[in-house]
Order: structure tokens, then sequence, then C-alpha cells
């Protein structure tokens, strides 16, 4: 099955800003099928979530912000996108990749008025993998302003610094069991700067969006935010996660998050293995 192609084509200083700043924004990248696609089934998903599916907040109004990941398996709405839209093309040319193969699909859903912020973070060291070309499509189903996007430290994906990371497992208030832990102490480079306390000096960038538009980011590059919501607006985000030419499988000791290494030993991956099977399957390649 073809994916469909984008409905513009991504302009060379798009893919060189991409490569300098492991971040682009790409306006009007998907149709209004493909958004109201995903929305629709985000709405059954938030109805019958997976046993990853946890709250990361909960405040004292009762504002929620609700996380999922790896559900594409039982939303055909999902499948269709993960296969037939412009998402492994869009992730293969900014990663200047021949090959993509998915890895997992990400939820954020944030109740109107939250003020949750997610923590400064890179992704791919929690991942059950290891390369740089890896990449995120984030992809908004609503408008979204700049102060509420998540907003990115343009250039941190490339020196290979690991970060000592904020532990995601502790975002549990309801306690849920077998929740996913991560310990970056005994291998990082460095603690993640402050940030938010000089975000001129970081040349922190965001924007605002509007349905149809996505970011598109290196999965090393520092990140956060993408909260602090007013009191009449809500955010749901879909994010499909892509693997390109250099990707391994990897099980690291520090803790993976989400750890996928069981259901990938499972299906007969295993450590420095290319991705691939229909754990992690082969969805773009070049001709």
């Amino acid at each position: 099955m073809a994916t469909e192609a984008p409905p513009r084509a991504i302009t060379d200083d798009e893919i060189a800003t991409f490569r300098r700043d492991g971040v682009v924004m790409l306006p009007s990248m998907f149709d209004t099928k493909w958004v109201e696609l995903v929305d629709a089934g985000l709405t059954a998903h938030a109805d019958t979530p997976t046993s990853r599916a946890r709250i990361w907040d909960r405040d004292e109004q009762g504002r929620t912000m609700f996380w999922d990941s790896m559900a594409w398996h039982d939303r055909p709405e999902y499948q269709r996108f993960v296969f037939e839209s412009p998402a492994a093309e869009i992730a293969a040319t900014v990663l200047g990749s021949r090959q993509v193969n998915f890895f997992f699909d990400a939820v954020f859903v944030r109740s109107p008025g939250s003020q949750f912020e997610t923590p400064w973070h890179q992704d791919e060291p929690y991942w059950s993998v290891d390369g740089h070309d890896t990449c995120t499509v984030w992809m908004p189903l609503g408008p979204v302003k700049a102060k509420n996007a998540l907003a990115f430290v343009p250039g941190s994906h490339l020196d290979g610094a690991v970060f000592d990371q904020p532990d995601f497992g502790v975002l549990n208030p309801d306690a849920k069991a077998d929740v996913d832990r991560s310990d970056f102490s005994a291998i990082a480079d460095a603690d993640i700067p402050d940030i938010d306390a000089d975000r001129e000096r970081y040349g922190v960038v965001n924007w605002d969006m509007e349905p149809g538009d996505c970011v598109v980011f290196n999965s090393r590059i520092l990140h956060g935010g993408s909260g602090l919501l007013d009191p009449d607006v809500g955010l749901r985000v879909f994010t499909s996660k892509w693997l390109g030419d250099d990707v391994r499988i990897a099980f690291r000791a520090e803790g993976m998050d989400p750890d996928f290494s069981a259901i990938m030993q499972a299906h007969g991956l295993a450590a420095g293995d290319r991705p691939g099977t229909d754990l992690l399957p082969l969805v773009w390649s070049a001709g």
C-alpha cells in the first residue's frame, strides 16, 4: 500500500533548517481528512486506552494531562495514518533517509486550562533504539498558540550529549503500577541547563500552528513545554515516531520509556538489529 504524497514539496530551506537546528515547522502538510481521521481515532482511543496509558498530571481543579503510546495496533484510524498518510515521506525527506520504519505513536491530551508543562528532555536516550536518524512528527489536532506549543533548543541535537534527564515515571499521580522508569545519572554528560531562565540565550523556538501543520524534530534535540493553557483551551496532539537509515535496536541499562524491549524480543528483534517485523514496519523507501 503506497503512502500519499505530501500536499506540497518540502523546500530545500526547510530541509536545511531541520539539519542545522534539529527542528522545523512545516505548514500545511496534512489535508483535513488526515486531521479528522486521527482526531476521531484519539476520541475512541481515550475511551479505551492501552495498558501503557497514564495520567502525567492531575491538579486540584481536576485538570489532567493524558498520555498513551503504541495504540496503533488497535486503532484502525492510526493504522491508516501510518501506512497511507504523507507522514513517512515527510520523515524520510527531512532525515535524508532512503528508508523509514514506523516506531510508535504517542498522544498527549491536556484538559482546558491545564498548567502542566512537559519537562525539558531529549527523546532518543529513553528509547529502545539507537541512532541519529530518528524524528517525531508533532501534529496538533486544533489551533495552538506558540506559547502553548512544544518548544525546542535549536542545534542541541548535534554534539551527541546525553543529559541527566527527568524520570518521567514519577509523573504518575494515580500511582499506577509497572510504569517505566529511567536513571541517566551514570551516563549523563551534563545536567540540563535552566533553559526557562534565559530562553533568548538558548534561542528557544516554537510556533503558532493550525490543524494540518506539523513540527518535525530530531529525537536528540532538547524540547519541553507545551502547557500553560488558557482556561477555555485544551490541547490534543498526535505524534508519530520514525526511524531512518542508521537506527539499530538498543536495550538500555539506564531504563527505557516507553520500554519496548520485551515486545521487541518477542518479535525476534535483538540489540544491534535493524528495525523490522510487523512491530516496526518499513513504511517508505526510496524508489
